[in-house]
């Protein structure tokens, strides 16, 4: 286990602990250090966190790059401002940890935790968020881009007026979700629970809508969708086009 200090391009300091096992202690130990040197940034690279206890701890500003943080508990944690790049956390729970303008760029989250978290202005870039739990949490500026989020529970969250970059929503609960004036950019509504999600203005001509339902249709009410799209949704209502 090594903890290095190291001068950043701006000029501030940051601690940086690299190729370690760490428990809560640890990392305990690393925030006071931090503290001690007016809040300098940690730097955890290539770190395995698998299952440690980091509940309600303060990481602010810290950056995660190459890290293990399977079923790692985050609950109630400080992590504003965080970066989490390549880590791969299936089942870490971040429920209630304020994750304001956190960032999260190609990592595995599957079947994460993220209830009643404060995601405000929280970014996520090309993740698995397979089955993650997104219920009551603070969503504003909230963004996906390129990410998965099959059999995810997005209830009740707000994407109206954005540009969804290749988002797959396959089989995930969308009940309640304001699509309003957003565009679908590629990604997929397949098999989507969307009960009193509302699409108009949207532009769904680059979605995948298989699977939609006879009860679902009328949600589309006001929406763009393409000739091909159509045809798929009169299918779905048992009619033949000829």
């Amino acid at each position: 286990m090594s903890l290095d200090s190291t001068t950043r391009a701006a000029g501030a300091q940051a601690h940086v602990v690299a190729d370690a096992t760490l428990t809560r202690t640890d990392v305990e130990r690393f925030v006071a250090t931090s503290l001690a040197g007016n809040r300098e940034p940690l730097h955890f690279t290539d770190c395995d966190f698998e299952g440690a206890d980091l509940s309600r701890l303060d990481l602010r500003g810290a950056e995660f790059h190459r890290c293990t943080i399977v079923e790692t508990s985050f609950f109630g944690a400080t992590l504003s401002h965080t970066r989490w790049i390549r880590c791969r956390g299936r089942q870490a729970d971040f429920a209630s940890a304020d994750l304001v303008d956190a960032a999260f760029q190609s990592s595995d989250l599957n079947n994460t935790s993220w209830r009643r978290a404060k995601l405000a202005s929280a970014s996520f870039h090309s993740c698995k968020l397979t089955g993650a739990n997104f219920e009551a949490c603070t969503a504003l500026g909230l963004s996906f881009v390129e990410t998965l989020l099959v059999g995810a529970h997005l209830r009740g969250l707000s994407f109206r007026k954005a540009t969804l970059q290749q988002l797959d929503f396959s089989d995930a609960d969308l009940a309640g979700v304001d699509f309003r004036e957003a565009i679908f950019d590629g990604g997929s509504l397949k098999d989507a629970h969307l009960k009193g999600a509302r699409f108009d203005g949207a532009d769904l001509r680059e979605a995948d809508l298989s699977g939609v339902r006879l009860v679902d249709a009328a949600l589309f009410k006001g929406a763009t969708i393409s000739h091909q799209q159509a045809a798929v949704l009169v299918t779905e209502l048992g009619l033949r086009v000829m």
